[in-house]
């Protein structure tokens, strides 16, 4: 990392309540959120550094309580605010435990909810904040760091009965060789995607269809559907997505949450006749021991879930009790890049591949950037994994995602892609007469 002012300090850390009216076209509604409004907390870091350079991030959500994860962002300022750049850029493992082990931010929690997805987003902003002044794109930041280096960032705590620090030292030192290697095929061939966009649960058949079909042509691997509201329904429309992409083309399913343990094993073994990839999000992302139920229940289909589970305990107890065969990382659910780090680390060491969950404005730029790190610094292999795709919203952002033939492109801009355009939050900035007229 460069070191351009050794006592530059944060001057300013600066929120907005961002909120897509995407509700309007019934993109991204599933199950069990009929109307998502697709919305970002955002935060951006100020400093006094005459490079003008800022750290950006965000926290997902879906409309109403985006104002609390905002006043949760908000109650961190008093942590930034005065603090020196270099020392916190310098130790991000460090910066992370400051933030996660406050005792009275930890009684909210402890590492879970509102405040910890809001710590994420602080993290997530020092670590566009530091590739930035490193010139790099984050994930070729990340992965130009050290075994060591990389281990530093993690918090072991609750993890050492799967996972310890030697361990993950390790699995990091057998990914070293041939790095420079996997840098180069990423550059060149970018990462694998697959798509959601045709699966909206709120689309017509017609527009199933015809999704289906662009989603072939462009080159994606794999197509999803949302399900679990009738079962009648998810029949006709996963007939149609069939018969549209033929009998070999991979099709997962996704539930959100929908059903209890017994409801979901009866309504996978229903569609089974589909061929299924996995099914998703059966269940509560809490309920551990049901997730291993499930799996045994519609074996040989896959169970993937991630994208709400709250912090690496959870992820480390679904892999310890057989509940996922495929982990679905979210960018902005958990403790930020270093959380992540360690749940890449626990799928490398039970052997599950990672297919992160990018259903959502920004999640697509921010999670690529691990995906590719994965690849090069800790898994080695892109073999059955991919990275969610959805359509919507990329053109808000500095630096958008670019899918060509069915692979993210990998990005080359310094930072981790989190920037959106000053337009986009003047025009799409919350206010309570909007509320008043919803």
């Amino acid at each position: 990392m460069s070191r351009k002012d050794p006592m530059t300090a944060i001057i300013a850390v600066d929120t907005h309540d961002i909120r897509f009216p995407t509700s309007l076209a019934l993109d991204g509604s599933d199950a069990m959120n009929p109307d998502p409004d697709y919305s970002a907390a955002y935060l951006v870091i100020r400093t006094d550094a005459e490079d003008g350079l800022e750290g950006h991030a965000f926290v997902f959500t879906i409309g109403r309580g985006n104002d609390v994860e905002v006043a949760a962002l908000e109650t961190l300022r008093g942590h930034l605010v005065g603090r020196d750049v270099e020392a916190l850029l310098g130790d991000m493992g460090a910066a992370s435990r400051m933030l996660l082990h406050d005792s009275q931010l930890r009684w909210l929690g402890p590492e879970k909810g509102v405040m910890h997805m809001a710590i994420g987003a602080v993290v997530n902003a020092l670590w566009d904040l530091r590739a930035k002044r490193a010139g790099q794109p984050l994930w070729l930041h990340l992965a130009s760091l050290s075994p060591e280096e990389l281990v530093s960032l993690v918090d072991f705590r609750y993890l050492s009965d799967a996972l310890t620090p030697e361990e993950a030292l390790e699995i990091l030192r057998a990914a070293e060789p041939g790095r420079a290697e996997r840098v180069a095929r990423l550059q060149e061939t970018g990462y694998p995607a697959y798509t959601t966009s045709p699966g909206w649960l709120g689309y017509s058949d017609e527009k199933l269809e015809r999704l289906c079909r662009e989603a072939v042509a462009d080159g994606f691997p794999q197509i999803k559907l949302k399900v679990g509201a009738d079962l009648d329904d998810d029949i006709r429309r996963l007939a149609i997505a069939r018969q549209t992409v033929g009998p070999e083309f991979p099709i997962a399913i996704d539930a959100n949450q929908r059903w209890d343990v017994a409801d979901a094993i009866r309504w996978v073994n229903a569609l089974a006749q589909f061929d299924l990839a996995w099914i998703e999000e059966p269940t509560s992302p809490d309920d551990i021991l049901g997730h291993a139920a499930i799996a045994r229940g519609v074996a040989p289909i896959r169970v993937a879930t991630g994208e709400h589970v709250q912090n690496r305990v959870v992820f480390k107890q679904l892999l310890q009790a057989g509940g996922m065969d495929v982990m679905q990382i979210d960018a902005t659910r958990v403790g930020g890049v270093n959380e992540n780090i360690a749940n890449l680390l626990l799928a490398a060491k039970f052997g599950v591949p990672v297919c992160p969950h990018a259903g959502g404005v920004g999640l697509c730029e921010a999670v690529q950037h691990l995906s590719m790190f994965d690849y090069v610094a800790v898994s080695g292999t892109m073999d059955g994994r991919m990275v969610e795709y959805v359509d919507h919203l990329h053109e808000h952002f500095v630096t958008p995602t670019v899918v060509e033939h069915g692979r993210y492109l990998a990005p080359s801009a310094p930072g981790a892609g989190t920037e959106m355009l000053p337009a986009s939050v003047a025009e799409f900035t919350w206010n309570q007469s909007q509320a008043v007229a919803r």
